[in-house]
């Protein structure tokens, strides 16, 4: 699976399942963490969907990785929340 064309709802989705929390917007921003992370992840919100250079620096960030990432994504896995219902029905 490719990781172009992620929504910015997917992937902030993707951000709470990981434990972050929103601490601020400032411009084209939104900033999140986790108390265990050394720095914050940083993604731009006039970017939709995410550039994929974006999501594999930020898995790396919060410790996570590709396929922790496809594997959220997929509604064949128990705990994985399937992308439709989070983007809706077109």
């Amino acid at each position: 699976m490719s990781l172009k064309n992620i929504p910015l709802k997917v992937f902030r989705h993707f951000l709470s399942y990981k434990g972050l929390k929103k601490i601020r917007t400032k411009g084209g921003h939104e900033t999140w963490a986790r108390k265990d992370l050394t720095r914050p992840v940083v993604i731009q919100t006039h970017e939709n969907p995410i550039p994929e250079f974006i999501i594999k620096s930020n898995l790396r960030t919060i410790g996570s990785n590709r396929q922790e990432f496809e594997n959220w994504l997929n509604p064949n896995t128990t705990k994985s929340i399937p992308v439709s219902t989070i983007v809706g029905e077109a």
